[in-house]
């Protein structure tokens, strides 16, 4: 059948043995794929995105040049990049602004599914192009125990006496580990 035969005349079923060794070697060692070069260590998820929300704000004047404002955002979040924990989100941010502590707020993105992502989001000050910097808290469902950090600077596309507020992120880029919390943060300034 392989050509193989000994002196007699008959097969060399040592050499067949071999051949039949090395073809199985060479033909069922096949390793699953090597993960994509884009995979990144310990399970992080990089990411970056856009995020568009409206809402209201409500502005209390106080010594001049200050201010402090309270105020609610909502809307479309979307995350690209291989890694990205999910494709789309409602997000949703309620905190609290003041021209001399800077931002201190909280974020809630919900998927389709209604699992939900928390996070806080803190910024030295509050202004259009002042980065904001969030820190996942946690999470329901699939994003239980997840942990990571994001970044963005807003960009305020409406913002009227009414305390209608709209607009969106720029530069929103972070990363995710789903399944392991960080530790708590500390109170006070940071």
């Amino acid at each position: 059948m392989f050509g193989l035969r000994d002196g007699s005349g008959g097969h060399d079923w040592r050499s067949l043995v071999v051949a039949i060794g090395l073809l199985a070697t060479c033909g069922c060692d096949r390793r699953a794929d090597p993960q994509p070069a884009t995979t990144a260590p310990e399970g992080i998820r990089t990411f970056t995105g856009s995020w568009s929300a409206t809402g209201t704000r409500q502005t209390l004047s106080l010594a001049p040049g200050q201010q402090a404002a309270v105020f609610k955002v909502g809307g479309s979040l979307l995350l690209s990049g291989e890694q990205r924990p999910h494709l789309g989100f409602r997000a949703e941010v309620i905190g609290f602004s003041d021209t001399l502590s800077g931002v201190q707020a909280r974020s809630v993105w919900t998927d389709e599914q209604g699992d939900k992502v928390f996070s806080e989001l803190r910024g030295a000050e509050m202004g259009p192009g002042k980065p904001i910097t969030g820190r996942f808290s946690g999470g329901t469902g699939r994003y239980a125990g997840v942990s990571g950090e994001y970044s963005f600077s807003w960009q305020y596309l409406t913002n009227n006496e009414e305390g209608e507020v709209s607009g969106r992120v720029v530069g929103l880029k972070g990363w995710a580990r789903l399944g392991s919390p960080l530790p708590p943060t500390t109170g006070g300034a940071q």
